[in-house]
């Protein structure tokens, strides 16, 4: 096979996209969420994966977390990971990452991305609902089981769990 056939075969490959994104509480227990301004809905702090630029899904949640919110915490495990198919766009592979339990002086520091995010809120797990829809909540839902039972990554389709 040479070079170009190569490069064309490569080309000719499904696309999937990636993201990673990270769980971040207080000491409640309540979930930080972010409110972009390019979308409705509420959101967690990440976003796509730069996988051309060599990111890894560990290295883009950090990204996202520095750039969307200010605060530089380093994600912790990873407690799921989701196959969600999309209308009008490639799949999405999603990691979720545990932010920890952020405490007042965190809370304080944070600063969001004008660019992007219109504002923040803490919500308890039984008020997600009200912010959240679709896989992304299925994601937080399962990631916070997870962090519950203290059991290992979940793997998810479309924000189900399906390695049970």
């Amino acid at each position: 096979m040479t070079t170009d056939d190569y490069a064309a075969y490569i080309a000719g490959l499904p696309r999937v996209l990636t993201a990673a994104a990270s769980v971040f509480r207080d000491a409640e227990g309540r979930v930080l969420l972010v409110e972009p301004n390019y979308r409705e809905g509420w959101a967690l702090p990440g976003g796509t994966i730069e996988s051309d630029d060599g990111e890894t899904p560990r290295q883009g949640a950090w990204r996202e977390t520095v750039e969307e919110i200010g605060l530089d915490v380093r994600p912790g495990r990873l407690l799921t990971v989701d196959w969600a198919p999309g209308t009008g766009r490639p799949p999405i592979v999603a990691y979720l990452y545990d932010g920890g339990v952020l405490s007042e002086d965190d809370l304080k520091a944070i600063r969001l991305q004008e660019e992007e995010l219109l504002s923040w809120r803490l919500v308890p797990r039984e008020e997600l609902g009200d912010h959240l829809s679709g896989a992304l909540l299925g994601r937080v839902l399962v990631a916070l089981d997870v962090l519950a039972e203290g059991s290992g990554t979940a793997e998810l389709e479309n924000g189900v769990r399906v390695d049970r």
